[in-house]
């Protein structure tokens, strides 16, 4: 076990209502700016990367929000050496400066309209700063909890820090929602800006509450008995034991951990509204009576880690996400958007082309435009949200969509850009998305989900379903986590393995998920890559990681 108790351990006391809200309202600071940029995506797309295709900008803006997430281990690094030399007061709050500061500037950037390219390359500079802000940021407020938790109840306290993040989801989309319904059209022109402006509010509030707090018990103690780390990162790696506890951590705990988070959280949000083509206000509505109806459950898993362990909590959600994650998808499709999911039932759709005619759908620089009958088809066909399967033979030279399997099923051909002008392929995609949309809407596929045939409760139950994994496997995460790693190098050997998880394995989600769904034309194929991860965790942190709950408070040793 890398906690081992101390003379003082048991000096500790229970920590106030303010050391919880001051940890708590910096990490929900943290969601507030993610979920802001995660529900924006599109919004985003169209004000800074309207110099490309639609499908590559929606990409790219994936990928700056997931270029935050990329540097997040390296500001775990940098901050998590700076938590463990100066103290987690101190750290936590440069982070929480830098990332409201940058937060607050995406409201003020110009567009690519205004700016050019200038105006992509400042945001993903913003999203990078707040990446390394962030990979301080959560691993501080676990720790600074942590550490003030009584002993038997460091579950209990630290899962309000969980609760933060369906919260600022919360608080975020009914700012959304308020700013579209006040503001109509101008929302897309303008009002975006707003909910990114706001963020200065949260951010005085933040600081304010933070200034008040005093260091943690465990680290003043460090100071105190001169126990406290003059190099943590040389520690913590160069240690062989530690180093092998870390990488456990990442691939045995955190990894599947985040992967269920985005995919319980933010992953509905975006299948509601781009796959089943719900209008985003009805979804966003129905996500946010899950998060109501789901937020409560982070502390009833915490407190329940206390008595029967962190690790068969953790292990448990995972367990039933990796199982069930088909399914609940399944479900929503059928009651979210009924008609999508008959008419794939009675007319599949099928895409017959050449094995030559079909490549990868966008292009991430922007420059190229897919000229291939294949992908010209397979594009339209994402772009409408319709699922569909491909057929490869070398009969076809030119890719034709086929609605449906009986005799006399409906045929579109596609056509071959390559030798078309920008005005001429601009005509031609016209006529062949005009042709494709009348014969989908002829065999049964709305263009839009039909507000009346939702069933709101049905989705909002299986939102919630997504919600009680998020819960089990985040709830007691930050105990657990706090409670593997000696407290010299905590900061440090926590924030690190915790980062990457969330930055590289989680943060990219739904890059992967939305590529994955585009190559194959499946709507749920993008969900292998939970399973995948999720197994993975599963096995190496059933066989590799201890239990934690029931050790007493940690020493500085």
């Amino acid at each position: 076990m890398a906690i081992s108790t101390g003379p003082h351990a048991s000096s500790l006391v229970a920590p106030d209502r303010r050391v919880i809200l001051g940890a708590s309202v910096g990490a929900g600071f943290e969601w507030y700016d993610f979920f802001l940029y995660g529900s924006l995506a599109g919004t985003i797309s169209r004000q800074f990367f309207t110099g490309v295709n639609e499908t590559t900008a929606f990409i790219f803006a994936l990928l700056t929000f997931a270029a935050g997430f990329a540097v997040r281990p390296f500001g775990a690094l940098v901050f998590g050496r700076l938590g463990d030399l100066v103290g987690r007061k101190k750290t936590f709050l440069v982070t929480i400066v830098l990332m409201g500061v940058a937060t607050t500037l995406v409201g003020l950037l110009p567009t690519y309209r205004q700016a050019g390219i200038l105006a992509p390359t400042a945001l993903i500079a913003l999203r990078m700063l707040q990446g390394l802000a962030i990979g301080g940021e959560y691993g501080g407020a676990a720790i600074y909890v942590a550490e003030h938790a009584p002993d038997g109840k460091r579950g209990y306290y630290t899962s309000w820090i969980q609760t933060t993040a369906s919260i600022a989801l919360l608080v975020s989309l009914l700012l959304i929602l308020a700013c579209r319904a006040a503001l109509g059209t101008d929302f897309e022109t303008w009002g975006w800006r707003i909910p990114f402006l706001a963020s200065s509010v949260l951010l005085a509030v933040s600081v304010y509450i933070r200034m008040q707090l005093a260091e943690s018990p465990v680290f003043n103690r460090l100071l105190a008995e001169g126990k406290n780390s003059q190099a943590p990162v040389r520690e913590a790696f160069g240690d062989a034991r530690n180093r092998r506890r870390i990488i456990a951590v990442l691939f045995g705990a955190t990894a599947g951990m985040n992967v269920i988070w985005y995919a319980g959280q933010l992953y509905p949000l975006y299948f509601l509204t781009q796959v089943l083509r719900v209008d985003p206000q009805a979804a966003s509505l129905m996500l946010a009576a899950a998060l109501v109806l789901g937020t409560p459950l982070y502390v009833l898993f915490g407190r329940l880690s206390d008595r029967i362990g962190r690790k068969r909590v953790i292990l448990t959600g995972m367990v039933l996400a990796a199982a069930t994650v088909f399914p609940v998808y399944r479900g929503i499709t059928h009651f979210a958007n009924p008609a999508i999911a008959t008419a794939a039932q009675a007319a599949p759709v099928t895409v017959e082309a050449a094995s030559g005619d079909c490549s990868v759908q966008f292009d991430l620089v922007g420059d190229a435009k897919p000229v291939r009958s294949c992908d010209i088809a397979k594009q339209a066909l994402a772009r409408a949200g319709i699922p569909y399967a491909t057929e490869l033979d070398g009969r076809h030279s030119q890719a034709t969509v086929r609605i449906g399997n009986a005799p006399g099923a409906a045929q579109v051909a596609a056509f071959s850009g390559a030798s078309l002008n920008a005005a001429e392929f601009t005509a031609a995609r016209t006529r062949f998305t005009g042709e494709l949309d009348r014969a989908l809407s002829d065999a049964g596929y709305p263009a839009r989900a039909d507000p009346a045939a939702i069933r709101a409760p049905a989705v909002v139950l299986l939102l919630w379903v997504l919600m009680l994994y998020v819960t089990l496997v985040t709830g007691p995460m930050a105990a657990w986590l706090s409670e593997l790693f000696p407290a010299r190098i905590r900061y440090t050997s926590m924030s690190v393995p915790y980062h990457i998880g969330a930055g590289w394995f989680g943060g990219f989600m739904p890059a992967i998920a939305f590529t994955i769904v585009a190559l194959t034309g499946n709507v749920y194929a993008g969900l292998w890559y939970l399973v995948a991860v999720v197994t993975v965790t599963v096995i190496i942190g059933a066989l590799c990681l201890p239990e934690t709950a029931g050790t007493r408070a940690a020493s500085p040793a």
